[in-house]
């Protein structure tokens, strides 16, 4: 399920700022994460890091790699692992559609933002994109700093 635009998520707990300046995104999928107890408490506290991870197939399913949610200090010795993979939650459909961009277009599958629901529900955004060569991301930065500059000429002139 894609989240509406212009729906925010209520509370953010890891973002990958480097992702839409790296990638060019064609499409975006919100996803449930299955986690285990200390991992969601540990994700609340906002220490998680997304910046080197990416969703990958393996046995049929997508799943989370790389990404770090540190151990929950509170925990006892039935702490979880920092960088195990992560069952993503989609259904078959959405899977199989992800998988065949994946490999048939060479697309890469790159999570935005872990967030929690007004639920209470732990989501990833994932973005369907492919990479941005060295040029591209010059242009971007062209355009972006012409879009500052034009805005503060109009703040300025009225």
């Amino acid at each position: 399920m894609a989240r509406k635009k212009g729906q925010a998520p209520s509370a953010i707990a890891a973002q990958n700022r480097r992702a839409r300046y790296d990638y060019a995104i064609e499409e975006t999928i919100e996803a449930g994460i299955a986690l285990v107890g200390t991992e969601v408490k540990s994700l609340r506290q906002g220490h998680a890091s997304i910046n080197e991870c990416y969703a990958g197939e393996k046995e049929g399913e997508l799943y989370l790699f790389n990404a770090y949610i540190p151990e929950y200090q509170s925990a006892s010795r039935n702490n979880h692992e920092p960088r195990r993979p992560r069952k993503l939650l989609l259904h078959k459909r959405q899977i199989a559609k992800l998988v065949a961009a994946q490999q048939r277009q060479g697309m890469t599958l790159v999570p935005l933002s872990v967030y929690f629901n007004e639920r209470g529900r732990a989501k990833v955004e994932l973005a369907l994109a492919h990479g941005k060569q060295r040029h591209d991301k010059r242009h971007a930065t062209k355009e972006r700093d012409w879009k500052m500059q034009k805005a503060r000429l109009l703040r300025d002139k009225a």
